[in-house]
């Protein structure tokens, strides 16, 4: 079984500025590893950096840093510089991402989302180990960009990956695979395509809450926000999902949002969000561990009878050793 046990950084309930001292924490509780995410929060890289400062202790790594946001040589300058603040500690999740963080916030374009992830792979495995890159890739061409400073330790690079083709990227080119958004059951599909050499992470959302109509309220948006994003869609059509999500897509296509919300069967919810007490949690999380998860990267959501604070310190392996003893 595995023995790391990551947290999402920042939290939800409070600002990077704020999370010095949880963030310090971390390490006396149990946890492993630290993982930033980038929506339309905080970017990747700061919380890293500060936590390579504030936790010393624990792994870092991004989950995930968009491919198409920022140029190649910007993304391994960035990289770069968290492997030089943690030597050997830093993780660079990479990814497509989604139309809608690329094109429609970024104003930049998501074509050939594959293509672009493994040439950005290729190129950074390259730079991040101090060569001079002059390549013409199916998506980008980089001419002479060398790292004026490359790490001492270059980062492992791990991609986000829902379905087969990137999975296997994953497995073949990369150093590990993450995804989200998955049931326990779900792992072993993961699992399958990626092979039992690869680290398997997967970001876990987390209600620490016994009133289940309460969390099932909450999750249903969330879900609703996700899951409709089209390579959600497709990763819960494979996973098999597809015909009981049908009837939400067909509602939130129509625009009719609350219909939406409630065509989300519960069986989904509680499949995808982890909540109950804290030891249910911890067993629910011990879950996907035993059917192949590597790294599991909570991410506490509030709205259950504790504040987030709590929460991060009762899902902790410190305080799940009595439901070892």
């Amino acid at each position: 079984m595995t023995q790391n046990w990551g947290m999402t950084i920042p939290f939800y309930d409070r600002s990077l500025a704020r999370s010095r001292e949880l963030i310090a924490e971390l390490p006396g509780l149990g946890y492993t590893d630290a993982w930033s995410a980038e929506v339309n929060g905080v970017d990747g890289f700061t919380p890293l950096a500060l936590a390579a400062e504030w936790a010393p202790e624990v792994r870092l790594g991004s989950a995930i840093v968009p491919v198409s946001t920022r140029g190649p040589g910007l993304l391994a300058m960035s990289a770069a510089t968290v492997a030089d603040l943690a030597p050997g500690r830093f993780v660079l999740g990479i990814g497509a991402s989604s139309p809608a963080i690329v094109e429609r916030w970024n104003a930049g374009t998501f074509t050939k989302p594959y293509a672009r992830t493994r040439d950005t792979l290729r190129f950074l495995k390259k730079a991040l180990a101090g060569e001079k890159v002059t390549e013409a890739y199916e998506t980008f061409e980089i001419k002479g960009f060398k790292l004026e400073r490359a790490p001492k330790t270059p980062p492992k690079i791990v991609l986000a990956a829902l379905r087969p083709r990137m999975l296997r990227l994953a497995a073949e080119e990369a150093d590990g695979a993450i995804t989200n958004w998955l049931s326990p059951a779900d792992v072993r599909k993961v699992r399958a395509e990626i092979g039992p050499g690869t680290e398997l992470i997967a970001r876990l959302f987390v209600c620490v809450s016994e009133d289940t109509d309460k969390v099932r309220e909450l999750a249903r948006w969330m879900l609703a926000s996700y899951l409709t994003v089209p390579v959600y869609a497709a990763f819960h059509d494979w996973l098999g999902r597809g015909e009981l999500l049908r009837p939400m897509h067909e509602a939130w296509a129509a625009g009719d949002r609350q219909a939406a919300l409630k065509a989300i069967p519960d069986e989904v919810v509680d499949d995808l969000i982890v909540h109950g007490d804290a030891a249910t949690c911890r067993a629910r999380i011990r879950e996907y561990v035993a059917n192949g998860l590597d790294t599991p990267i909570l991410a506490p959501i509030p709205g259950g009878e504790i504040p987030i604070e709590q929460a991060v310190r009762d899902l902790s392996p410190k305080a799940g050793e009595a439901d070892r003893a």
